[in-house]
């Protein structure tokens, strides 16, 4: 089983009790299911579980007066083996996007308040079914994305032990030593080769055969263009599947990684495309990365909405969409050109978004300013660069001592821990996983 940090979530969503039903989302195939079910079997003496793309005709359950009572009976009557216990139980609606009247029926879950309810879905975000009331202040949220750095380092046996020395390395500002931070960089190659979706993490711990990783890499992006074909609008069908396809070019092909629609096709607008992008963004395919107009708190309200970078929620979809060969580059360091930089980006920008931050960036055409990220930490702007070598940051520096109001700046770098001039954090790529 690979450990997962979202398990502390639930546990403290039963520990809370605070009368809510709680939905977990996140993109497909990142391991919702299996969570659920590990920690119900940990936590409850019996696991009700529906899916309702499974099993469609369980839908009949919620077609009627969603009262506890009868929905209770009706579970009994169609699960006859179950004992279905107050707070003994737990009920699981996996898949719940498709039945639109179980989305509605938490609410009276909720309110009763005897039985402990989980759902989940892929594609909550979606509109093209609308719950009729959509259970607004009964429902937690917790955010699943596939694995992090850290989570792949306990999968392939790594101690909890040398995890610590390297937060503790972070903390002192102090070089690790060199050994142990080369071994950490092959770590942190294969994982971005990888990428962090379970089912391949597991395939590689198993077989240590990247044939076999690759095939189901390939195979998970073709379940995403099938979501995107099955659960899209007929108009943006086409639309959302060229975009998507069309962000290894955007983002490892090019030096400048902003989102151009001439990449899609030739002429291509942002009028007729930026639903589809919304579309993606909504279904947890990507996410965004919007350029600022000013560096200054609170960044969102600098952000432009027609000027952003997007990458894909996990890095094997990336890496699916490049060649085989590409694996093997990134795992032996042996990528030339824009691809570097590119894939080193996207691996940070992976780190810092399932670290829970929003990210922004800047770009001053006319100043030649530029920094590859802005992050919010506490209220603070932090700027982040990210080089794969350790040479110098110009634009970091020059804005650094521009504006009062940033304090310190990572630089991300393959490389070891160090303090630059200026109050620029230098750090290991991967140490983006722990700040």
């Amino acid at each position: 089983m690979l450990r997962r940090k979202v398990i502390r979530e639930l546990e403290k969503w039963t520990s809370t009790k605070n009368n809510k039903c709680l939905i977990v989302q996140g993109a497909r195939q990142i391991g919702k299911t299996y969570i659920i079910e590990k920690f119900a079997e940990e936590k409850y003496e019996e696991l009700l579980e529906i899916n309702f793309k499974q099993t469609p005709s369980l839908k009949d359950i919620f077609s009627g007066d969603l009262v506890v009572e009868n929905m209770i009976t009706a579970l009994r009557f169609r699960f006859p083996n179950k004992k279905i216990m107050p707070k003994k139980t737990l009920l699981f609606f996996d898949e719940i996007q498709e039945c639109e009247e179980a989305i509605t029926s938490l609410k009276f879950w909720a309110i009763d308040n005897q039985y402990d309810v989980i759902a989940s879905g892929s594609l909550l975000g979606i509109d093209y079914k609308r719950a009729s009331s959509y259970p607004v202040g009964y429902v937690d949220y917790i955010k699943m994305n596939s694995l992090d750095f850290e989570e792949f380092l306990w999968g392939i046996g790594i101690s909890e032990e040398l995890i610590d020395s390297l937060r503790s390395y972070l903390d002192l500002r102090k070089p690790i030593p060199d050994a142990i931070n080369k071994q950490i960089m092959d770590y942190y190659r294969l994982y971005i080769a990888i990428g962090g979706m379970p089912e391949v993490v597991q395939k590689y711990i198993d077989t240590k055969d990247f044939k076999e990783v690759d095939k189901i890499q390939r195979n998970l992006l073709l379940g995403y263009q099938y979501d995107i074909a099955h659960y899209a609008s007929s108009e943006e069908k086409i639309k959302a599947e060229k975009c998507y396809l069309t962000l290894a070019r955007q983002l490892l092909d090019k030096e400048n990684h902003k989102f151009q629609y001439k990449e899609i096709e030739t002429g291509a607008r942002a009028q007729k495309y930026y639903s589809s992008i919304e579309w993606l963004l909504r279904a947890d395919m990507i996410f965004l990365c919007n350029k600022v107009s000013e560096i200054k708190y609170d960044l969102s309200d600098y952000a432009k909405d027609d000027f952003f970078r997007a990458y894909t929620t996990d890095l094997s979809l990336l890496i699916s969409m490049r060649d085989y060969s590409f694996k093997q580059q990134i795992v032996e360091n042996t990528i030339l050109g824009n691809s570097k930089g590119g894939i080193y980006e996207c691996a940070i920008a992976d780190a810092l978004y399932k670290k829970g931050h929003q990210l922004y960036f800047y770009k001053n055409e006319t100043a030649k300013k530029e920094l590859d990220f802005i992050i919010q930490i506490n209220g603070k702007i932090v700027p982040i660069e990210v080089k794969s070598s350790n040479s110098k940051a110009a634009s970091l520096t020059s804005i650094i001592s521009k504006y009062n109001n940033i304090s310190y700046a990572y630089k991300f770098i393959d490389g070891n821990i160090g303090i630059s001039e200026g109050n620029i954090i230098t750090l290991p790529l991967y140490m983006a996983a722990f700040i």
